[in-house]
């Protein structure tokens, strides 16, 4: 599949997908910006107050009764964490004009809303509409505090934050509650201001349209962004692991514990790592999975997942109390089984098979394409799901065994009940 990346402006880069198997086409426009804990609340405030209105459809009902009229086109924001960066902007979702009604063109007025929405918002007074900026900012208080309604979210993500204290990488991506709660309207405009002109913009297309067409479109639709120096993102910072085992203890009312378990990787053979990663914990055929999980019945759930741009594997389990410590040495039993090569042939054929599906499957999904080459133009890769597989497809075992030999435990996360507080 033909990937092409070119640059429209200064800071605007097209990440462009010939596609004719699908009836959409998809339309993304990102920001790129380094992941703080001052700015990240307010990035992601910025887009659901954009998303409220435009000078052209200052309320979300006119904005509705367009986008119907454009055949039910739609258009989301988005707030995501790619490395250490915050990606926040906007996907549209339209029927492919290959399949328009009467040949009509649906690309260029798509484009057209999606500049309107970054360029043109609905402004009172050189600010945020009032009633825009309190309603959206009380629903992104309300999706911080309600992070804690799962435990198992909860818990993974106290794993990350003790893991990577003091680094931009613990941050959430909705930032923090005490933040969100400091925003300001005027604060939040002169954050936008400062987003549109100094910030990397990603575009992504994936559809028929042709490249000339498409760039024609988007450079139209965004004419009028303001554009100064451009910050780049943050680069990708390997953690550093620690020398002696951080143990993290939170009591709340649970009944099941979360154990948690952060590795440090030290090797830079990520297509072995990732494979290692697969073979311990990251999917149903894994060590984790069936041993610690099926055999041994000591965890309700078993996995692990590999960070590739931070050199981190995080184990995440739901147990009982008592079962702490057997589930502790059992996952480090599975993982030094790895690191020893004791392993079958079934499970390394199964482990390469699970991320070769995982690749051919992201060609079947607009959504999963772009969401990928987002993450690649955010940390600086040019890698394409076809050259990944390829190398998943030609990966010696001995690799495998070389990288996981890296990977030391780190830090120690257990969510407990209140009752064994004391």
């Amino acid at each position: 599949m033909e990937v092409i990346r070119k640059q429209l402006a200064e800071g605007v880069n097209l990440t462009y997908l010939r596609a004719r198997k699908f009836k959409t086409s998809l339309l993304s426009a990102q920001f790129v910006v380094p992941l703080r804990k001052e700015t990240a609340s307010a990035n992601a405030l910025l887009c659901a107050v954009l998303r409220r209105g435009t000078v052209t459809f200052p309320d979300m009902g006119s904005m509705a009764a367009h986008l119907d009229r454009l055949y039910g086109a739609s258009i989301d924001y988005t707030v995501r964490k790619k490395g250490e960066n915050q990606c926040i902007g906007f996907v549209a979702s339209l029927i492919d004009d290959s399949f328009a009604p009467g040949g009509e063109k649906l690309l260029e007025p798509v484009a057209a809303l999606l500049g309107e929405l970054i360029c043109d918002p609905a402004t009172e007074r050189g600010r945020f509409v009032p009633g825009y900026f309190e309603s959206e900012k009380n629903n992104l208080l309300d999706a911080i505090r309600s992070l804690i309604n799962d435990k198992r979210d909860y818990a993974d993500r106290r794993l990350v934050q003790e893991l990577c204290a003091g680094e931009p990488y613990a941050i959430s991506r909705l930032g923090s509650e005490g933040m969100a709660e400091k925003l300001q309207p005027k604060k939040l405009y002169n954050q936008y201001r400062d987003l549109i002109s100094t910030s990397r913009l990603e575009l992504f297309y994936s559809g028929s349209a042709d490249l000339k067409r498409v760039e024609s479109a988007l450079q139209s639709a965004f004419a009028g962004l303001p554009r100064k120096v451009i910050r780049e993102g943050a680069a990708v910072k390997p953690h550093v692991g620690r020398q002696e085992v951080h143990y993290v203890e939170d009591a709340m009312d649970v009944t099941q514990g979360k154990l948690g378990m952060g590795f440090s990787c030290t090797s830079t053979d990520h297509t072995a790592l990732l494979m290692g990663n697969t073979l311990f914990g990251g999917s149903s055929n894994s060590k984790l999975f069936l041993n610690v999980r099926e055999k041994l019945s000591l965890c309700y759930y078993a996995s692990s997942i590999y960070h590739r741009q931070k050199g981190l594997i995080t184990v995440s389990s739901g147990i009982e109390f008592e079962n702490y410590q057997r589930a502790y040495d059992e996952i480090m039993a599975q993982l030094c089984a790895v690191q020893q090569g004791k392993l079958e042939d079934w499970e390394l054929q199964g482990a390469r098979s699970t991320l070769l599906n995982a690749y051919m499957s992201m060609g079947d999904s607009q959504g999963k394409l772009e969401n990928f080459y987002l993450g690649q133009a955010a940390i600086g890769l040019d890698e394409t799901p076809e050259s990944l597989a390829e190398e998943v497809r030609t990966l010696k075992p001995q690799r495998i065994y070389e990288a996981m030999e890296t990977v030391k435990l780190d830090t120690v996360y257990f969510l407990k009940g209140k009752e064994g507080a004391e």
